[in-house]
């Protein structure tokens, strides 16, 4: 998801995304220790969504406050 499309989305949307994600990225690693996973890469391109989704969070709730 780009930075444009994750700006778009309401609060409640970004908290379900994050969710999402981290229950992704845990699937991800439980396959990278039982040697699973096809591509390591994945792991990385998820840790950095959640970043951005959390960077978005933190930032409308600066806004708020």
């Amino acid at each position: 998801m780009k930075i444009k499309e994750i700006k778009e989305l309401s609060v409640e949307e970004l908290q379900a995304r994050k969710r999402e994600l981290n229950k992704e990225a845990f699937h991800l690693r439980l396959q990278k220790q039982t040697g699973q996973l096809e591509k390591p890469s994945q792991i990385r391109s998820i840790r950095r969504e959640i970043a951005r989704v959390e960077t978005i969070l933190t930032q409308r709730s600066a806004q708020t406050a």
